[in-house]
């Protein structure tokens, strides 16, 4: 291994890795846009950057000894996105993450072992207590923190985010959720061609686009407000257009999905998205997440010609009382008049709910199905509606859904959040499987 210095700036190779964050070699990938946003910014800085995805390879793990090997880096970043499948699903991420880990510190044993990533933002000091080889830790937003790191990577200053080792402590800094987008660096897709995941999935566009950061809102099981603050943060809508057409011209990228908390809010900022490609008349598809009451005839008008092709929503709750429960601030009615607005376009529309949540009750059950019937009601004339999607809460750290869940002797302090662990208490613990029937079958006749 060696090191430049270039005008008393050291100067290192840095290799950043997307460890594995699907189950299955057929299963849909997402380009890792986290870890290729952070190696532009450590381009700019002058540092030698490869980008590697897990994800992309046959076997991962050969993949990653031979990128080791050939490569050398001095410092290695390393991207946990999502620590399980969700879904319902049993299944731990968190154990190929440490099988790659030991394979890093057995093959390069010299090198920085830095991890981030969303995964790991939710669990730090569980993660740097557990896995001895990880030098480093930084939670949230790192454009600042990780360039500031290799800097000072002996003996860093108190970075913004930064986990690192005192004795046997873990001392965590607190992150920084105040970056400025408009000092949004766009990342460097040389770094990492878009080729490699076209045609690849089947449910969501392969290629994010982050319009925003934060969310103002205070959902009872969600994260998106402790990792990345509740103040709303806009890239400039321009700039967020410049990104999109630069990707359809230089590498055929027609569909997108904006990785924001939820798309339309605050209101104005994706209409002026949208004015803007249609300005350029930009011929793209795009999706995200919308939030039911900020819509209206006009806008969903205008989301449509702009190139909308799915509407998603995550209204969460089945009904009044659960809606309530999950702290969603969102009325049953401004549900269905959205729902009324979506099913006169031709856009394709998806919802996604929670099942069995405190305090369901035979009657809020019964209300539940009579509400997803309501919705393919809305839908069955043009058909429209994509699917729903049923699924149990995933208890998180740090929610009111697990302070519930505490409460109500479901989880114990001994319980490791790290691995999968929903809340879905008897006596109605099979509601989602009566729910999927009903909703597989109305898709199926529909």
């Amino acid at each position: 291994m060696f090191r430049l210095v270039a005008m008393g700036v050291s100067i290192m190779r840095v290799l950043m890795i997307q460890t594995p964050s699907v189950e299955r070699i057929s299963q849909e990938r997402i380009y890792p846009i986290g870890i290729v946003l952070l190696a532009s910014c450590l381009q700019s800085h002058g540092h030698v950057v490869s980008v590697m995805d897990m994800n992309l390879e046959l076997d991962p793990f050969g993949a990653l000894r031979e990128k080791l090997l050939t490569f050398r880096p001095e410092a290695i970043g390393l991207s946990l996105r999502n620590i399980d499948p969700l879904g319902n699903r049993p299944n731990s991420f968190i154990t190929p993450f440490l099988v790659a880990v030991h394979l890093i510190a057995t093959v390069l044993p010299k090198a920085w072992l830095i991890v981030g990533g969303t995964g790991f933002s939710l669990f730090p000091e569980r993660l740097m207590q557990g896995i001895p080889d990880l030098d480093y830790g930084i939670i949230g937003e790192a454009e600042v923190t990780l360039p500031a790191l290799l800097r000072s990577i002996d003996n860093p200053p108190h970075l913004p985010g930064l986990c690192w080792r005192k004795g046997t402590r873990i001392r965590v800094s607190p992150p920084t959720t105040d970056f400025d987008m408009a000092n949004y660096v766009t990342p460097n897709r040389r770094l990492l061609d878009p080729e490699f995941y076209k045609e690849i999935n089947n449910y969501a566009p392969m290629i994010g686009i982050e319009a925003k950061r934060g969310c103002e809102l205070c959902c009872a099981y969600c994260v998106y407000p402790q990792l990345q603050g509740k103040r709303l943060r806009c890239r400039p809508t321009a700039a967020v257009v410049d990104e999109m057409e630069i990707l359809h011209k230089d590498y055929g990228i027609e569909s997108f999905h904006f990785t924001d908390p939820v798309l339309n809010v605050p209101r104005g900022h994706l209409e002026g998205i949208c004015e803007e490609i249609l300005r350029r008349k930009l011929k793209v598809r795009w999706d995200g997440f919308m939030r039911e009451d900020h819509l209206n005839e006009k806008n969903v008008a205008l989301f449509e010609r702009a190139g909308c092709e799915c509407f998603s929503f995550s209204p969460d709750g089945l009904g009044q009382e659960a809606l309530d429960v999950l702290c969603k601030n969102l009325m049953e009615e401004e549900i269905l008049k959205a729902a009324s607005l979506v099913a006169q376009t031709d856009v394709v529309c998806v919802y996604h709910f929670m099942v069995n949540v405190p305090g369901e009750t035979h009657d809020t059950c019964e209300h539940g199905i009579r509400f997803i019937e309501q919705l393919y009601e809305i839908h069955s004339k043009k058909k429209n509606l994509g699917t729903i999607v049923l699924n149990n809460i995933r208890i998180l750290p740090g929610t009111r859904i697990a302070r519930m869940a505490r409460a109500q002797g479901i989880i114990h302090a001994e319980t490791d959040l790290l691995y999968p662990t929903y809340y879905n208490p008897s006596p109605y613990d099979t509601l989602r499987y009566k729910l999927e029937t009903l909703k597989q079958c109305r898709n199926v006749y529909n």
